[in-house]
């Protein structure tokens, strides 16, 4: 399989203890049109907006916005998508690619965003003393693959050890967290190495073989991309090949460039739940 299209249906509910008077909210789940995904139809519904204003921010990730402007203690957000996948069509890794080459003036001016590191994405001195013993004697493509590797084998996947604030470091002393916690100390590691390195966030499709017709429960993902001449994608958390399986919502330079849904509401103080669902399901 290396073409697919889904229907994801992404559910956000929000109940406040007592009403709130206003809200306003960014929601970031429109997959990316881009060489290897056609987004055919996306559509966003919340009961309790007044208005509605799609624009792409200055990421390149397409954002909706909208108000409810009555007061309300509870927010339901919906969005559905059918987007189609061409795995054969994303960027392999290159075999080899020169350090000289990320050393450039023209590289460093163009990219500089993606090679500072913030509190959230910096590695901590122990974890960035295994980097250099992994990365030994390898050229830039090679490590960047090592770095993948050396997350993905130190790790371990905990659903609910972190928060979205989370930081690298933090997770790192863990030695667990989920896949944005991956991705921050992957990114990190990669700019500290002088690779260029983003954050993607999207879905991925829990079965190897997805079935079509078969709607399956899955959840928000998270991986990287490489600069080694274009950019190039490493899923740390699964070591697996970023194919048809993810789709591609938007890229920053961490998770809080391209937070799913977030916002701010008017009024007294309110203690917030959250669920969220997400459905994926395989059309062809």
């Amino acid at each position: 399989m290396m073409t697919a299209r889904y229907r994801i249906e992404h559910t956000s509910s929000y109940r406040y203890d007592q009403a709130v008077t206003a809200s306003f909210n960014e929601v970031r789940l429109t997959p990316a049109a881009l060489p290897w995904q056609n987004a055919l139809e996306s559509t966003l519904r919340a009961d309790q907006a007044t208005w509605q204003y799609r624009y792409v921010d200055y990421w390149g990730t397409q954002v909706r916005v909208f108000e409810a402007q009555q007061p309300h203690r509870e927010l339901v957000v919906a969005t559905s998508s059918t987007v189609e996948v061409d795995g054969s069509r994303r960027a392999r890794l290159p075999d080899s690619f020169d350090w000289e080459l990320l050393r450039t003036e023209a590289v460093r001016d163009e990219l500089a965003e993606y090679l500072a590191n913030s509190p959230t994405t910096s590695p901590p001195e122990e974890f960035l003393g295994l980097v250099g013993e992994a990365v030994a004697g390898l050229d830039a493509s090679g490590a960047a693959e090592a770095v993948v590797r050396l997350v993905n084998e130190s790790m371990t996947y905990l659903p609910g050890s972190t928060g979205v604030q989370t930081l690298a470091a933090e997770a790192w002393a863990e030695r667990s967290g989920v896949c944005q916690d991956y991705a921050h100390l992957t990114v990190g590691a990669l700019r500290h190495l002088g690779i260029p390195a983003r954050y993607v966030s999207g879905y991925l499709h829990p079965s190897a073989e997805p079935m079509v017709g078969e709607t399956v429960q899955a959840e928000s993902h998270a991986w990287v991309q490489s600069w080694l001449g274009q950019w190039y994608d490493h899923d740390p958390t699964n070591l697996s090949e970023v194919l048809e399986r993810h789709v591609q919502i938007g890229t920053g330079r961490e998770y809080g460039d391209v937070t799913p849904l977030k916002g701010i509401v008017a009024g007294s103080p309110a203690t917030t739940d959250l669920d969220v669902s997400v459905a994926i399901t395989r059309l062809a």
